[in-house]
């Protein structure tokens, strides 16, 4: 079995992966960039390691001092997350190189699904179905394979995701302008500025199938997520089930994804993604190989711990699970809370968490790597903390959430929890009728603040009073008592770990 693990990641995930980590009893080992020195995965970790300037460039993206680490560590083996070099199969080849074990799928089949291009032939290979589309290697070549697709069409980064290179597109003359801002912004988040063209599916939900395999051919499905409630192509709030899909539908696309897995020789976890249209069709989109951001909703419906499975498998041992004894409990949901401000475009606010008090009680789960007093820096993802909770049915699910969202406490910087709020109270979206889109059509509902009922206006006023006399006479607490250097906290020095 595996004794310790790096953990080639930071923030949330990078603490949620050394949970499951220590309740296996497996050691963890973080690594931080200047920025992070004061985060919370370094506090919880066994030891941790500099690696760099805040940069990313320059810490969480070298491979090589990252490799440096695990081999002064004696880790067995590294665990990217998502994001940062997690898709890298140059990455996951290096680790092999080094005789290291890398949590998470073959080096071959990363670079099987990398491109979005060969992705695209490779499942039409295997009988999945896939969106229209063809090559923009120039502005001619784009206008070209438009003309034949039919306009409305979606330009695509073909070595990225996240929604950065893709740019909607609904006539000839916006082509080469919108082709030339595709690619640079493909280049510069990718390192690569291949793009690609796909008819573009009007009103489609963004519905993605968790798939999980190991060494030994076995693989299943763990049903659906829907994913549509996005902004600039970057997902904001999840749920599972999905509304407007009924079982036989879940049961057809997820076939469809482990054949398409199988095809690539997957194992590990993994995600594909497809648009669903309101006809009830479906049509993929790009397989995510790596754990999602989003997991924690799948985990909430079957009781599967996604990352204990990926650190099984990556020892060479069988899946837990069957698909026939997978069943789905429940519903859940995933609100992403980010420092960022919706009434200013969802620009990022980074700063002091001043005050920090997330919600708890039944079937609720805060996924954060912040604690009070941190800093959210400027230099990465905005993300705080992804909400998740759980109930027996969608409505349920709704109310248990608007409940974590009103308990959610945040000073210090402008996030989106009133952006939630409104969401959640949305009569279209308690409905479940929305769809990739939806935010952009209802932006002035759900980029205000939430509104107060008048019964509550007392209330509010009373708690806000209570609150600021709270903070004035904490200040002049700090205030009186001289500062002798100590900076830390004798709860953040006692869980500091090893800071190499």
């Amino acid at each position: 079995m595996i004794r310790k693990v790096l953990i080639a990641n930071r923030g949330e995930i990078a603490v949620r992966i050394l949970r499951t980590l220590h309740e296996m009893g497996i050691q963890a080992v973080a690594v931080y960039s200047e920025a992070d020195r004061g985060s919370l995965h370094v506090r919880l970790a066994d030891e941790a390691y500099l690696i760099g300037p805040a940069l990313a460039s320059e810490s969480y993206l070298r491979i090589d001092k990252i490799l440096d680490v695990a081999r002064r560590a004696g880790c067995d083996a590294i665990h990217p997350g998502y994001g940062f070099l997690s898709e890298n199969r140059d990455f996951a080849a290096a680790c092999e190189a080094a005789g290291i074990i890398f949590i998470g799928p073959p080096a071959s089949a990363m670079s099987a699904m990398g491109s979005k291009t060969a992705a695209r032939a490779k499942m039409m290979a295997a009988g999945v179905p896939v969106t229209p589309g063809g090559d923009a290697n120039s502005p001619e070549e784009a206008l070209a394979t438009a003309a034949r697709l039919g306009y409305p069409v979606m330009l695509k980064a073909a070595f990225g995701g996240g929604g950065k290179g893709m740019r909607l597109v609904e006539r000839a003359e916006d082509l080469p302008a919108a082709f030339e801002r595709a690619q640079s912004e493909a280049a510069r988040a990718f390192g690569n500025a291949t793009v690609y063209l796909e008819k573009a599916i009007v009103r489609p939900r963004h519905v993605e199938i968790q798939v999980l395999g190991d060494r030994h051919g076995n693989m299943v499905h763990l049903f659906e997520r829907d994913c549509s409630i996005q902004r600039r192509h970057q997902k904001v709030v999840e749920e599972t089930p999905c509304p407007a899909a009924d079982d036989e539908l879940i049961r057809r696309m997820g076939e469809v994804a482990v054949r398409g897995a199988l095809a690539v020789g997957y194992f590990s976890a993994g995600t594909f993604e497809f648009l669903l249209g309101e006809d009830g069709s479906f049509y993929f989109l790009e397989m995510n190989t790596r754990l999602q951001v989003e997991h924690p909703i799948t985990e909430w419906i079957t009781g599967v711990d996604l990352v204990a499975e990926m650190v099984r498998v990556a020892a060479g041992e069988p899946l837990s699970v069957r698909q026939e004894t997978l069943v789905r409990r429940g519903a859940s949901i995933e609100c992403r809370i980010y420092a960022e401000d919706p009434s200013s475009g969802f620009l990022p606010s980074p700063g002091k968490l001043e005050a920090l008090r997330p919600p708890s009680g039944p079937w609720v789960r805060d996924d954060s790597g912040f604690y009070e007093g941190s800093e959210v820096p400027s230099h990465y993802d905005p993300l705080v903390s992804k909400l998740s909770v759980w109930a027996p049915d969608r409505r349920a699910a709704i109310a248990r959430m608007q409940r974590a969202l009103s308990e959610y406490v945040v000073t210090g910087i402008r996030t989106n929890l009133a952006f939630h709020q409104n969401l959640m109270a949305h009569p279209e979206f308690q409905a479940g009728r929305y769809h990739t889109g939806f935010i952009q059509e209802h932006t002035a509902a759900l980029c205000g603040f939430a509104g107060v009922p008048t019964e509550d206006e007392a209330h509010l006023a009373a708690a806000l009073a209570v609150a600021v006399s709270r903070a004035e006479r904490r200040t002049a607490r700090e205030v009186s008592i001289p500062d002798h250097g100590a900076s830390l906290s004798p709860w953040v020095q006692a869980g500091r770990g090893n800071l190499r």
